[in-house]
């Protein structure tokens, strides 16, 4: 499911929080699907439920989990809603679009790379 690198310079939570996110967005964990509880999942990576929690957090604050009192954490069906995830990514996304016209790329080759990604996402069920 996860792997953790203890050489990499991140801390053990990022890795966490980034595999899970990993998962989420690629439909491995599908949306609405209930994730391992925290002891289960630091039992699982051999690693402290205060970590995984932190992890846990993180994604809820970014819009990738939900969690349920009572009935754990579920994967977010993916909504439209503001948060600053989102927006940090849209920059990101803006600033890469800026950069590949500039390298030559056209805004229609660059449209077609993001109805490409729709489709791949419609077609894994999301």
């Amino acid at each position: 499911m996860i792997s953790l690198n203890y050489r990499d310079a991140r801390p053990i939570y990022e890795q966490v929080r980034d595999g899970l996110r990993h998962l989420v967005v690629t439909g491995a964990i599908a949306e609405g699907e209930k994730l391992p509880s925290v002891r289960a999942m630091a039992a699982s990576l051999a690693i402290n439920p205060n970590t995984i929690q932190r992890a846990y957090a993180a994604l809820e604050r970014e819009g990738y989990l939900v969690s349920e009192p009572g009935r754990g954490a579920f994967a977010a069906r993916g909504e439209s809603g503001d948060n600053p995830r989102r927006e940090s990514l849209l920059q990101q996304f803006e600033a890469s679009a800026r950069e590949l016209m500039f390298l030559g790329m056209t805004a229609r080759e660059l449209a077609e790379r993001v109805e490409r990604a729709a489709a791949q996402r419609e077609g894994e069920g999301a």
